[in-house]
């Protein structure tokens, strides 16, 4: 069955494809079978996500929905769109299938990097931001960091190149799967204002960008 998508959409650059490129580097896949099939993939456990790349994407494929297999996992959704085309385009961008331990950061116009960076970050970043008592101290002290994560060191290594003009530090950590590049207080103000500008579209997960405001707002007054 045909269903509509605006296939040319990653043929050229734009918040809008900058922002879905991200987010498809985090959560996204590609996928040619044995028949000549080929499909893009989006998932998340965030459906206000998957619904708002759909619409963008002008698609009227079906958001599918996975349940948790037990009480530890969430449910998932998942946007597959059958198109060559847009595969194509996505090889020529320097994404591959099977792309999470061997991912690169793709050359990216500046005006656009930035809409990359925070597709990505709702893909697969993060924000904590929680009050932890003080050793030998009655008072509670307010912790803020936030950090991307990726089955690629290599990827992060060259994210972290990319925000280190306006991030002065940061490091990579090992975890259990993957690695994660973390921000701690200063540098995630400054991650905070590069993310969320006035040109954003509309485009971000509400969920994360209400949690950063409040940490900016509640540490430095920043709204």
């Amino acid at each position: 069955m045909y269903r509509s998508i605006n296939r040319k959409f990653f043929k050229s650059w734009s918040p809008r494809m900058a922002y879905v490129l991200g987010f498809f580097a985090a959560d996204g896949t590609m996928i040619a079978n044995n028949r000549g099939a080929h499909f893009i993939e989006f998932h998340s456990t965030d459906k206000q996500l998957i619904v708002m790349v759909k619409n963008t994407l002008e698609s009227g494929h079906k958001v599918s929905v996975r349940s948790p297999r037990d009480d530890r996992h969430k449910i998932a959704y998942r946007l597959q769109i059958g198109s060559k085309e847009m595969f194509v385009d996505l090889l020529a961008l320097g994404f591959i299938p099977n792309k999470s331990l061997t991912l690169n950061f793709p050359i990216i116009p500046e005006k656009f990097r930035r809409d990359f960076i925070r597709g990505y970050f709702d893909g697969d970043g993060c924000i904590y931001f929680r009050k932890h008592k003080v050793k030998n101290r009655k008072k509670e002290k307010w912790v803020f960091s936030s950090r991307f994560t990726s089955g690629s060191k290599k990827f992060l290594s060259e994210l972290h190149t990319q925000l280190r003009p306006m991030l002065e530090k940061g490091a990579i950590h090992d975890k259990i799967r993957g690695f994660e590049l973390v921000f701690s207080h200063k540098d995630s103000v400054a991650l905070y204002k590069l993310m969320y500008h006035n040109n954003c579209h509309g485009l971000y997960l509400n969920r994360k960008y209400k949690l950063f405001r409040k940490a900016v707002s509640t540490l430095y007054g920043i709204k």
